[in-house]
């Protein structure tokens, strides 16, 4: 006999957390049933304004009427055209609305996958069939995915790999010009944090890994899981310089990044520094399962066919979707919006900054577009006891980003911390309105103003 069907909230809350692995984490309570543009719904009727946007992915907003009903219209049409067995059309339309958008026209050869971890396996397979090399350098702090390959080149928590070893061989890694990791203040210049890192890239190729056994430099342009952190455009061309010097493959990583979210199609266009291979999934489906793996056709032409696939790569409604979401951002101006609503967003972040009976607990405010963060002094952080950003004859315990966002929870916003450090990322629809965005910087301050009181 079937079991009766749960409809009240709470019994199917406590049934989840009964019959759903406890590997996963949830930062809110309840069942989430609906959401509309920058607001969710959950079955028991509160109703949360959505500063996570799914972690980047919503960056039209939930259940955008464009994205929606090109996904409805291909249903009734074909759902599922597995990629070995044919072309479909909505593969080839998206990769037409696509190529305008590139950081460099040399980014011309598509693959479509299901997400950014998938992605990040195919890059590292790509470039080691590639090269005929191994090794991969990644960055410390990097997040990448937790599949296994990606797993081996995340570097921001070790929750994600705990227990896990030995991982994947063949990983190495640089510091990333992040002042924490080179414990420096947060006021050091771009120049000296990108001197120390591409110092420590170098000495790395003369004593852990030689380039001729280097396959690729993995980078996110701006730090994600670690902490929103934009990469300095020095940087990236030290990056670039390198990998041509020695015939390395440079991977950008931009799930999180890609799509608007920083202002430009790809954070990594404001450095004009050319990918090899560029990532791509989170905003461009809006919600619906895809990745995209682009490089030139110069190089994918090298691989063999069969060796890359997969059972649902390029799913004929995600990509549907996402070639609706393309012209939604022509259509509808996002850029200007997200323009906008960066500048509100940083002039509130900042104006806390600066109150003074809050100085002391904010170490930075950082980031590009509505791709935003927070970062509060604390006395607990990793290495402490050596790292110049802690505060002298103050103490702040571990926690201050969680109990902020729990306390934005209970006032109506959903907002998400990032990264060993005590850090509040801000992840805002692209279209979101300048009402909801004074909204949700009232809910956040007034939220922060009340966890400073109780510490």
């Amino acid at each position: 006999m079937l079991p009766k069907l749960i409809h009240h909230s709470g019994p199917l809350n406590d049934f989840g957390k009964h019959h759903v692995t406890k590997g996963l984490a949830r930062i809110s309570e309840g069942v989430m049933a609906r959401g509309q543009g920058s607001y969710v719904e959950y079955l028991d009727g509160k109703k949360l304004l959505d500063f996570t946007c799914g972690i980047g992915v919503t960056n039209l907003g939930h259940s955008h009427p464009k994205v929606s009903k090109a996904a409805a219209d291909q249903c009734m049409s074909i759902v599922h055209v597995q990629c070995s067995i044919a072309f479909h059309e909505p593969y080839l339309r998206l990769i037409e609305k696509l190529l305008p958008a590139m950081p460099h026209p040399s980014l011309d050869s598509f693959f479509f996958w299901n997400s950014g971890s998938e992605a990040v396996e195919g890059a590292i397979k790509m470039a080691r069939i590639l090269t005929g090399r191994q090794n991969i350098i990644t960055m410390q702090g990097a997040y990448h995915g937790r599949t296994f390959g990606a797993m081996a080149v995340t570097k921001s928590k070790t929750v994600y790999s705990d227990g896990v070893a030995p991982l994947m061989p063949g990983v190495f890694s640089i510091p990333y010009p992040f002042w924490h990791q080179h414990r420096l203040p947060p006021s050091t210049p771009p120049s000296v944090l990108t001197e120390e890192c591409l110092y420590q890239l170098h000495l790395l190729l003369s004593q852990q890994t030689s380039p001729k056994d280097t396959a690729a430099i993995i980078v996110e342009p701006v730090l994600g899981e670690g902490g929103y952190v934009p990469a300095p455009k020095e940087f990236l061309e030290g990056l670039r310089a390198v990998c041509d010097q020695h015939g390395i493959l440079l991977i950008v990583d931009e799930v999180q990044s890609g799509f608007g979210r920083t202002g430009n199609w790809f954070f990594i266009e404001e450095s004009g520094v050319k990918p090899d291979i560029l990532l791509m999934a989170k905003g461009l489906a809006n919600g619906f399962p895809l990745s995209g793996v682009v490089s030139r056709k110069e190089l994918t032409d090298k691989l063999v066919p069969g060796s890359m696939g997969g059972t649902y790569a390029g799913n004929a409604v995600s990509c549907a979707a996402a070639c609706a979401v393309a012209d939604a951002f022509q259509e509808e101006n996002i850029m200007a919006n997200v323009e906008a609503r960066s500048q509100q967003l940083f002039a509130s972040l900042n104006a806390l900054k600066d109150d003074q009976t809050l100085a002391q607990y904010i170490l930075d405010v950082r980031g590009r577009g509505l791709m935003v963060a927070m970062e509060f002094a604390s006395s607990e952080a990793p290495g402490a006891a050596f790292d110049l950003a802690t505060p002298k004859g103050l103490t702040v315990k571990k926690g201050i980003a969680s109990r902020v966002t729990k306390k934005c929870i209970e006032k109506g916003m959903l907002l998400l911390t990032t990264s060993v450090y005590e850090v509040v990322r801000f992840i805002p629809p692209l279209n979101i309105s300048q009402e909801d965005m004074k909204k949700g910087c009232e809910i956040f301050a007034e939220s922060l103003r009340e966890v400073v009181r109780e510490s």
